[in-house]
């Protein structure tokens, strides 16, 4: 059976149909026989063209319209221009009935045109409510977030504060105590020290008595023999520091010249990276469609050329309205 039916075409979210005579065995998209014309019903324009002695044509033929496009040829005033010609009217009388049926319809079509722009309000209503409700609940969000933030640095300083004093008070503790020690054992130091000191001076008495001018001559020239000894030691401690800094500092020059290559190399391959992140940031647009409500994204639109546009609307851009202008923006 010959079905005249729509044929979607058109990308995602922005569909329009193309008016079809196609063999109902045929999938949606598949082999057509004939096209009679265009529907779109997305844009503000609601573009509806056809060739309308092709589609008489087929109706007389007996193809079968789908639901859909029956009720465009109905609004169209196809259906009854058949339903006449069925009755065996005249073309004239067919004329006249068509011109009081057009002149009805555009009388209705005002009410409509109304309607239509009444419900366009209600949508931009609708979606500027659901706006500001998101950003009301994303203050919140950050309002909650900040007040737990607020808590939490409270609580954390309350314990911090608890804990210093803790260990202020351990520290007096431990500070007095060791005070009392101190204090305990000098009393018991000064009561012993006073009988050593006592033998101390009577031992250095009995020495300096006994001892024989002889052996302060001999101490003495040990003394000197054993100054130059101490001289040359000396002498050969700072050569071997000295050599031991010189290497050092061979060792941190090689150092320095093996990481010199390296640090290159890592700022040719940042390089490229800093580069691509400055294109994209100039790429990215500094504003996009769902930054804003429906009514001022729409005026930004129609108000701003089309090159300066791109990316102002993402992908993620679910406003029937926006979508709408945005559409009639590319088709101008």
């Amino acid at each position: 059976m010959i079905k005249i039916r729509l044929q979607r075409k058109g990308r995602k979210k922005r569909p329009f149909y193309h008016i079809v005579v196609a063999d109902s065995r045929s999938p949606r998209d598949g082999r057509i026989i004939e096209q009679l014309g265009r529907f779109d019903n997305v844009s503000e324009s609601k573009e509806l063209t056809y060739d309308e002695e092709r589609v008489m044509h087929w109706l007389k033929i007996g193809a079968q319209p789908s639901d859909t496009v029956r009720s465009i040829f109905k609004k169209e005033g196809i259906l009854y221009k058949m339903h006449l010609m069925r009755w065996g009217k005249s073309d004239e009388e067919i004329e006249a009935a068509l011109d009081e049926w057009r002149q009805a319809r555009e009388e209705k079509s005002k009410g409509d045109d109304v309607s239509r722009k009444a419900k366009q309000q209600e949508i931009l209503k609708a979606e500027e409510k659901e706006y500001k409700k998101q950003l009301e609940e994303k203050a919140a969000a950050a309002a909650k977030e900040l007040e737990r933030k607020k808590a939490q640095e409270e609580a954390a300083k309350a314990e911090a504060e608890a804990e210093a004093k803790e260990a202020d008070e351990e520290e007096k503790a431990e500070a007095k105590e060791e005070k009392s020690d101190d204090v305990e054992e000098s009393e018991a130091a000064a009561e012993t020290a006073e009988p050593k000191a006592e033998e101390k001076e009577e031992a250095k008495a009995e020495e300096s008595e006994e001892a024989p001018a002889e052996e302060k001559k001999e101490a003495k020239a040990e003394e000197t023999e054993e100054a130059p000894a101490k001289e040359e030691a000396k002498a050969d401690d700072s050569e071997e520091e000295k050599k031991a800094e010189a290497k050092e500092e061979t060792a941190k020059e090689e150092t320095k010249k093996e990481e010199e290559p390296a640090k290159a190399e890592e700022k040719k391959e940042a390089a490229p990276k800093e580069e691509k992140k400055a294109e994209e940031k100039e790429e990215a647009p500094s504003q996009v469609s769902t930054d804003m409500n429906a009514t001022e994204a729409i005026d930004h639109i129609k108000n701003t050329p089309l090159d300066d546009l791109k990316g102002f609307v993402p992908e993620d851009e679910d406003r029937v309205t926006v979508q709408r202008a945005w559409d009639s923006k590319q088709e101008e």
